[in-house]
């Protein structure tokens, strides 16, 4: 008997897992908050024996440490990996016993790419494979980048991710099931997850990396790689260091005067509510970074690295949730949090701002009126080339809090592919003072709107 649990983390698009048999489990590539693999492993009965890594992680802070010295377990790291902190190394072909009794072994395949030293984890049972731990380099339909290391690296660690995707095509069989880290929303992916599970013999017919000659391969996945979020230069060396236990204590509690204090200091004050909520009512000069939107991700990219964050939500359960989020890409604590009526956050005399919010289908009818504005599209530049609103502009929203000062003269109508990212854009607009209409719509409807589509 064995089971492998898997725990999602959706915010960073990655899974951590947690197999085992009856007494005894390892984890690999577990989250900074390690308290939800403690329970996970509670709820199983088993203890944690072994904790792995794949590799260093770039795209956030690793809970393997803690975690190890919490339960006592071994923690694997690749052995070419260059860490300052003691580990068990692992090398191609080592094994170590999870559960002797259930007969399961973890045992390591060097398979570099993502990083120089990425190591997978097969899980055999009594000399069976019966699951596949690729972190970042097999995904579902894809591979893990190859450029997060070191830009000269690129290209070699491309067609090393190729040779390591066909070494372990060929050593297990077609029915092993496929377990990566990344590639369910991660920046980490190459391409994003076509699906939710996979296996060896799916991934055999369908992944290019085993479908493609090498050549072919290399250039398709260098021509389609993504801008690389900025926060991820920090999450690299955080791991090689040894991340210090996380501190999900509730911050301290700002007032009004706080808030407009901090506001005043230059730092963030992020507003973690919905949308609609932030457009209706909001503290000037706050950023819309909604709680349950890609949060860690996207304000982990555009914020100065180690400027405070206040945070500001309905309820204190917000906070700590948008806490997790973000500890886990190394913004440990928030400088202080408010939650409540939002008329309480501030100072008696002022007043909440707000903004508009449209559909395409207003942005049609105001150009078809003649009205000058400004159409922004922050989408990314692979979105942006499969078509665009004819005269728009484009920023990338992780360009745009540097670049405002482009963004021509008149009132900006804002959009991105569904929303989201349109009303962070609208809210770093209206706090530097710039008349804004947030386009809340998916990009779909501007054809149906009459608006004219281009293709790059």
């Amino acid at each position: 008997m064995f089971f492998i649990d898997t725990l999602e983390f959706e915010g960073l698009g990655n899974r951590t897992y947690l197999a085992g048999g009856a007494a005894a489990a390892v984890v690999i590539d577990p989250p900074r908050d390690i308290d939800h693999v403690i329970a996970a492993a509670a709820r199983r009965g088993v203890r944690i024996t072994y904790v792995a890594e794949t590799h260093v992680h770039n795209d956030y802070v690793t809970g393997g440490l803690e975690l190890a010295r919490v339960t006592g377990a071994s923690y694997l790291v690749p052995a070419a990996a260059h860490v300052s902190f003691a580990r068990t190394p692992v090398a191609d072909g080592d094994t170590v016993d999870v559960d002797v009794d259930a007969g399961l072994v973890l045992r390591a395949i060097a398979t570099p790419g993502h990083t120089p030293h990425h190591t997978s984890y097969v899980l055999e049972q009594n000399g069976r494979g019966v699951g596949a731990f690729t972190g970042g380099s097999l995904l579902i339909g894809t591979v893990g980048r190859p450029d997060l290391v070191e830009p000269r690296l690129t290209e070699q660690l491309a067609r090393a991710q190729h040779a390591s995707a066909h070494r372990l095509a060929a050593e297990l069989d077609d029915e092993v099931p496929v377990l990566p880290t990344h590639g369910f929303g991660s920046f980490c992916s190459s391409a994003q997850a076509e699906g939710d599970a996979t296996t060896i013999g799916k991934e055999r017919t369908s992944n290019d990396a085993l479908t493609l000659d090498v050549d072919t391969f290399v250039q398709r996945m260098l021509a389609g790689l993504e801008d690389v979020p900025a926060y991820y230069a920090h999450m690299g060396p955080a791991n090689a260091t040894g991340p210090a236990p996380v501190d999900l204590t509730p911050p301290e509690r700002a007032d009004a005067g706080e808030i407009s204090s901090r506001l005043a200091a230059g730092e963030w004050v992020v507003d973690l509510r919905n949308r609609m909520a932030f457009a209706q009512g909001h503290v000037a000069g706050s950023f819309n970074f909604e709680g349950e939107g890609k949060l860690a991700t996207y304000l982990a990219w555009l914020i100065p690295w180690g400027k405070p964050v206040t945070l500001l939500a309905d309820t204190p359960q917000e906070i700590a949730h948008a806490q997790r989020e973000l500890a886990r890409v190394g913004i440990d604590r928030p400088a202080a949090a408010a939650t409540g009526d939002p008329a309480d956050w501030v100072r008696d005399g002022e007043q909440l701002v707000s903004f508009p919010r449209a559909r395409f289908a207003d942005l049609a009818e105001v150009r078809q009126r003649g009205d000058d504005v400004v159409v922004l599209d922050v989408r990314r530049n692979s979105e942006r080339a499969a078509g665009y609103i004819d005269g728009s502009i484009h920023i990338p929203i992780h360009e745009l809090h540097g670049r405002i000062g482009e963004v021509p003269d008149g009132t900006v109508w804002v959009h991105c592919a569904g929303g989201m990212r349109a009303a962070i854009a609208a809210s770093l607009l209206d706090a530097a003072g710039r008349d804004v209409v947030a386009v809340d719509d998916g990009f779909d409807a501007a054809v149906g709107a009459g608006l004219p589509v281009v293709s790059a």
